[in-house]
């Protein structure tokens, strides 16, 4: 009994150290949880030991206590953002030593209470109730704080000091719905950051005097800004704006979500261009009233780069040449003008600085930049998502834009026409994007002689032409998205160094094109109809030749999808013998096997002597047929013996010693003519006699039968029996061989007998005797009228 309880108690113990390991094994390998959008209440009880991020956002819980993340000890980001949490003590992450990353914007947040020990450096507390800003004096010890996320309703000059002596690289700050009541305008010159983002109520018309000129700050981002014509938001807006310049600093300014008419959006423009400002973005803008025509001063500015995205104007019958004046004239270096349905741009009236021109998400048609020769600066243009139709025209927009390396026309309606005329590209080109249009094989013949970089994905193309322009330069082409079947020709792509060319039609891949395109450094050819098939066993192992680095998306996008046994089968798994797809091999493997085995079976059968046992099963098939089709009564009305033997008497010896008693003991009567030859009768009668009386006549043949005389008569006799009552009544035993000029001249029928008769062999070897007595007796078995009757 105790030696039962002691193995229990092993067993047990092993079986728990086993789970042991294997939740610790487990465990290893869960470093990131997400339960957002779980509809949790309370973080939950059953997160891994070793977690180190954990995103709970997107819930309802409203508390977090010390309990429910003490034993995350190694834990780094932390995300409970859009919760409902009122009330936070930031000592409860007092054992969270690694955490980094606290995201509580989005919430209800109205207090909290700090703690010394945390040392963050991504704490967001934006978008919550606060009144004041939550700034703890313990936020002076996060020496390592990159990002400070903030909200309230009101500002003071002291509520900064805490983290004055930081240097934080962004800080956000959200000020509530009331927020202006009580103002103080110098509360953010004590804030020490690169970056400022500043989200001023929504709905609310701007009425702000705060002073955004943060001496440290290099990047500024105001958000929410209303300047509606009978109010006085504008003032206020031109008032921030002015004390910019007294930031040598700042030099990149953002604008979110602005509502104002085209006069203050024109004079924004033209009072941001005389500031220090190099970088200014604009964005989802919306548009009242008529602009006025007055002069624009491009003077005396730093702007290198406007960005204006996302316009909206209400006004019909808009004067849009003054807008487009305004903008084509800009002696800036990069402009960007997207989603805001302009429907044309007129050339710059003089050489135009402009090196990067992005026009996407418009209008445009193909008469843009029509004859324009005032952008021969020009290095980089987009026309991404527009109205453009006819590649011939934009070709030739290009003609004189001679500095110009890269150009974007995705996305729009291009067609090409062989028929429309010649394409004319400037020389300059080196990079162009035609993907997403509807080109068809034509546009090989419509190509800058001097690209680099070719995108034509998500087209209409079914093969690349042979007959087509050398793009000698050429390096990087996508033709994915299209319906090509084949790869394209590395003798007109020479240069070509990475091909994209997945989602075709390509099914039996030749890998030809792998030898041939010696610079090919990447290539990505997946998702294409793969067919699994002799022919594509050489793509295969080609593939597996070339370093993986090369081959993007190998092997989890190379697949089968036909034939149907193979389908979804990876190419790296697809595997068929060389014998199978080698017809000239597979005929000559077959042909040797063949070869093989008849000569196996030849041997063997000369080995094993089988010639002579289908022979002996021959005849004694033939004998039982005759058997059958011969009367047993006649045979029974004249027939005394079974057999009658004629033999040399130099072969006496074996007739006695191995015929008879093979034959007599089943009860054959075998006629001799020492025994059986009636006395008084001459021997010819005799002869005559006993061959008539006998079933069937045996001759034992042998170099003594042809030379003895008597034999010579016997058989005579016996074959004239046999023609004359038309039965087979001789059988022929080969007791030695006879050499054909070894019988004499008069024993003609005896060769025609031997020419023309089966007949047995007697075998040297004893394994083959059953066979051959077998044989005899089946010839001459036959119920003789004596033995019937009884």
């Amino acid at each position: 009994m105790m030696k039962t309880n002691s193995s229990i108690f092993q067993f047990a113990i092993i079986f728990i150290l086993i789970l042991e390991i294997r939740i610790q094994l487990s465990e290893e390998s869960d470093f990131l949880v997400n339960r957002s959008k779980a509809g949790l209440f309370h973080i939950p009880k059953d997160l891994s030991l070793k977690t180190t991020i954990l995103d709970i956002s997107q819930n309802y819980i409203s508390e977090l206590q010390t309990s429910d993340i003490l034993s995350l000890s190694k834990l780094r980001i932390l995300i409970v953002s859009y919760n409902r949490i009122q009330y936070l003590d930031i000592s409860v992450f007092k054992f969270n030593q690694e955490l980094e990353y606290l995201d509580l914007s989005h919430n209800e947040l109205g207090r909290i209470s700090c703690h010394p020990t945390v040392n963050l450096k991504h704490l967001d507390l934006s978008f919550n109730a606060f009144d004041d800003l939550p700034i703890c004096k313990e936020f002076g010890n996060m020496s390592q704080l990159e990002f400070l996320g903030l909200s309230a309703t009101q500002l003071q000059k002291s509520s900064m000091l805490p983290i004055a002596p930081l240097h934080i690289r962004k800080v956000l700050l959200v000020l509530g719905d009331t927020y202006g009541k009580k103002e103080d305008p110098e509360s953010l010159q004590k804030l020490n950051t690169e970056s400022l983002h500043i989200v001023f109520p929504i709905r609310k018309e701007f009425s702000f005097t705060l002073d955004v000129s943060v001496s440290t700050a290099v990047s500024l981002e105001l958000s929410n800004i209303k300047c509606v014509p009978d109010g006085h938001g504008w003032s206020y807006f031109q008032n921030v704006l002015s004390k910019l310049q007294k930031n040598s600093r700042l030099s990149s300014l953002t604008l979110n979500n602005i509502e104002t008419t085209w006069n203050f959006f024109i004079m924004l423009l033209q009072l941001v261009w005389h500031t220090s400002i190099e970088y200014f973005s604009i964005s989802n803008v919306k548009l009242q009233g008529y602009p006025d025509f007055r002069d624009f001063d491009y003077s005396d500015t730093s702007l290198k780069a406007l960005s204006i995205h996302q316009v909206i104007s209400n006004a019909f019958n808009l004067p849009q040449s003054y807008i487009y004046k305004i903008f084509s004239n800009m002696n800036i270096q990069n402009f960007t003008v997207s989603g805001t349905h302009m429907v044309h741009m007129v050339c710059p009236s003089q050489i135009s600085p402009f090196l990067h021109l992005d026009f996407s998400n418009n209008l445009l048609t193909d008469i843009v930049f029509k004859n324009c020769r005032n952008l021969i600066k020009l290095e980089t243009l987009s026309l991404q998502m527009n109205q453009l139709k006819e590649l011939a025209s934009i070709a030739q927009m290009t003609n004189e834009m001679k500095s110009l390396q890269q150009l974007d026309i995705s996305q729009n309606s291009l067609r090409y026409d062989e028929n429309e005329g010649n394409c004319s590209w400037t020389r300059s080109l080196l990079s162009l994007n035609m993907s997403s249009n509807i080109l068809t094989d034509s546009v090989f013949r419509c190509l800058p002689p001097k690209v680099k970089v070719l995108d034509l994905h998500d087209n209409r193309i079914r093969s690349i032409p042979k007959p087509i322009m050398k793009l000698e330069d050429l390096q990087e082409l996508n033709v994915a998205s299209n319906s090509l079947a084949h790869f394209p020709d590395c003798g007109t792509f020479n240069r070509l160094s990475v091909l994209i060319i997945d989602s075709n039609s390509i099914s039996n891949p030749s890998a030809d094109f792998l030898q041939s395109c010696h610079n090919i450094r990447s290539i990505s050819a997946g998702n294409n109809p793969f067919q699994c098939t002799c022919e594509l066993r050489e793509f295969v192992q080609s593939l597996g030749q070339v370093a993986s680095k090369v081959v993007e998306g190998w092997p989890d996008s190379y697949k089968c999808d036909s034939p149907e046994n193979y389908k979804g089968t990876l190419l790296k798994d697809f595997h068929v013998s060389p014998l199978s797809c080698n017809t000239t091999l597979l005929l000559v493997t077959i042909g040797v096997a063949v070869l093989v085995f008849t000569v196996t079976v030849t041997a063997l059968c000369i080995y094993f002597d089988l010639p002579w046992y289908l022979r002996m099963v021959f005849q004694w098939t033939q004998t039982r047929r005759r058997a059958r089709n011969t009367p047993l009564e006649d045979l029974q009305r004249t027939i005394q013996f079974h057999a009658f033997i004629s033999y040399s008497g130099h072969d006496s010896a074996w007739v006695k010693s191995e015929l008879l008693p093979n034959l007599e003991k089943e009860e054959l009567r075998i006629c001799l003519h020492e025994r059986n030859f009636i006395p008084g009768k001459s021997i010819v009668e005799n002869i005559i006699n006993c061959i008539e009386k006998s079933y069937k006549s045996i001759f034992v043949l042998s170099p003594n039968f042809v030379q003895s005389e008597w034999c010579h008569y016997e058989l005579y006799f016996a074959h004239h029996n046999l023609f004359h009552e038309g039965s087979n009544n001789l059988i022929l035993i080969l007791l030695e061989p006879i050499p054909q000029y070894s019988i004499p001249s008069s024993y003609h029928k005896l060769k025609n007998l031997m020419a023309q008769r089966t007949y047995l062999e007697w075998p040297k070897e004893k394994s083959k005797h059953g066979l051959f007595w077998a044989n005899l007796r089946a010839s001459i078995n036959i119920k003789l009228r004596e033995q019937a009757k009884k």
